[in-house]
């Protein structure tokens, strides 16, 4: 399947970063991982043409989505009337409180499943953004640049395990699905997508005393990756209180795991 969908516009537009998802196979794995259950409070980011969208209200039978480009409400509307019922929110998605939105989807358990084909030039500050509202979100499964879910889901010591790995793995247990060739979207993009899972943990899992001041650290601890602690974290926590956290004030950034920003982070400030 590689033409549009009857009524909605052939082109993608590039500066809202859209590619269309319209591989079957690749739909169906999708929707296989999310495995909606009775009850559930779908609600899908950035549905473009309904790739994702009308087999997920077929499999469903009800869904809200979130879609910042007014040209596809109207043909979005008109095409899901032969699969289920369809909830629009017309709104930028990170303009969208998600703890308000877990209050007002039907469902049974007050908590929201996220699903999404996110455009890469967003795809951080959304992440960013559902992670302000974890205790309203179930699980999150979003299709995203394949660099970016190895970035999500790297282990200390890796090339690629930095800021975004720590902030997504302290409050979520990440876990990659799958890859997406170019091919399975129109336009194709430039690189490899993947779909990963996110499963936000309970309170007392993560450990994290004060979200901002953990922010803090691990954003000083990674913004110059070349330095060791003790340099990278002046101001921020002193030689004694890296040792504090069982750290090495000459280890880097990429060397520390989330437990040890966490004990960090946790430590009350001079």
């Amino acid at each position: 399947m590689s033409e549009a969908r009857p009524g909605f516009q052939r082109e993608a537009k590039k500066h809202l970063g859209q590619h269309f998802l319209h591989e079957k196979g690749v739909i169906n794995k999708i929707v296989q991982a999310v495995d909606p259950k009775p009850g559930d409070r779908l609600v899908e980011i950035g549905p473009g043409q309904g790739a994702i969208t009308f087999p997920l209200l077929d499999r469903h039978g009800a869904l809200t989505v979130i879609e910042f480009d007014r040209d596809l409400i109207a043909p979005l509307t008109e095409a899901a009337q032969a699969h289920g019922r369809l909830t629009i929110v017309h709104r930028d998605v990170l303009q969208v409180d998600f703890t308000a939105l877990a209050k007002d989807v039907e469902g049974t358990d007050g908590q929201i499943r996220l699903v999404g084909n996110l455009p890469y030039n967003l795809s951080s500050p959304i992440l960013f953004h559902a992670l302000e509202h974890a205790g309203a979100i179930r699980d999150m499964h979003f299709m995203l640049q394949k660099e970016v879910v190895d970035r999500m889901a790297a282990e200390p010591g890796s090339k690629v395990y930095g800021r975004l790995s720590v902030m997504l793995q302290a409050y979520c247990r990440v876990v990659p699905l799958f890859k997406v060739p170019p091919g399975a979207f129109r336009p194709p993009p430039k690189v490899d997508s993947a779909v990963v899972r996110m499963v936000p943990r309970a309170p007392g899992e993560m450990g994290v005393q004060d979200p901002v001041r953990f922010t803090h650290v691990v954003r000083a601890a990674f913004g110059q990756r070349r330095k060791t602690l003790r340099n990278a974290l002046q101001g921020v926590a002193d030689t004694a209180m890296i040792e504090a956290a069982g750290l090495r004030p000459d280890a880097r950034a990429e060397q520390i795991d989330v437990a040890g920003f966490v004990r960090l982070a946790n430590l009350p400030t001079p």
